[in-house]
């Protein structure tokens, strides 16, 4: 019993609420945008018939400041999927925000915007990631291509995914049980393994996330050590260690 209530305490004081002016709540999260370092903050506003629970906007403002496209294909996707699986969607004044008359769901609410405002800055920033050119990729795709080619399994690469949120793996290994292959030289990409990893789990579909960082400078050690337990192997990246890794994973 008393490590219940110290659990309840220190997950509490994870969350500050600030009562702001007209009624508004502000809720700063324990939640980041990756790389920043900054914190997703979620308000909860009073209206005629109940409640307004929204980021202000933040996630697309902060997706944008970092090279991010808040208006490509896979944000798109991403938004009509959100409308359809949670009570909080992106209007479109770029806020994402959901309501409710029942004071018993604001707190669940604010945990489905915010978890909704980290999706969102991992889409927008992960799909410039991927359009950039950059010498890690083509280090790992370079090995990848020559390791399927030696354990004779089939790879495709830009693979879309079949989950929902429009997510897309750099490379997929075709076999029984695929490997979904991301690599992550930025924080914000290895937070988009983490969330196929999660889709995968939720929809109950058959997958083995593999997440390859540049390095563990690249993408945080913090965000790095998080991923090994929201993916189902996080490595950093070892040419001459991979094809073993990847020959044990596929048995």
């Amino acid at each position: 019993m008393e490590l219940t209530q110290t659990l309840k305490r220190c997950i509490c004081s994870l969350f500050e609420v600030h009562a702001d002016t007209n009624g508004v709540q502000r809720i700063v999260t324990p939640l980041e945008y990756p790389g920043t370092g900054d914190r997703v903050v979620v308000r909860v506003r009073p209206a005629d018939d109940g409640y307004l629970i929204d980021e202000n906007g933040e996630a697309c403002l902060n997706a944008s400041m970092a090279g991010g496209d808040v208006e490509s294909a896979a944000v798109g996707r991403w938004s009509h999927e959100l409308a359809e699986l949670s009570p909080a969607s992106l209007g479109g004044d770029e806020v994402i925000r959901a309501s409710t008359n029942d004071e018993r769901l604001i707190a669940p609410y604010v945990f489905r915007v915010a978890e909704a405002a980290q999706q969102l800055y991992a889409v927008a920033t992960s799909q410039a990631d991927r359009q950039s050119s950059s010498d890690f990729k083509d280090q790992l795709t370079s090995v990848l291509v020559s390791i399927a080619h030696e354990l004779q399994v089939p790879l495709r690469s830009d693979v879309e995914l079949p989950i929902a949120g429009g997510w897309v793996a750099d490379h997929v290994i075709d076999i029984g049980k695929p490997m979904i292959i991301i690599g992550a030289s930025n924080p914000a990409r290895l937070l988009e393994a983490e969330m196929i990893f999660m889709q995968y789990k939720v929809q109950k579909m058959t997958g083995y996330v593999l997440a390859i960082a540049e390095s563990q400078k690249a993408v945080t050690k913090k965000q790095f050590e998080r991923a090994s337990y929201y993916t189902d192997k996080t490595v950093a990246f070892d040419a001459a260690n991979l094809k073993d890794m990847i020959g044990a994973s596929l048995h």
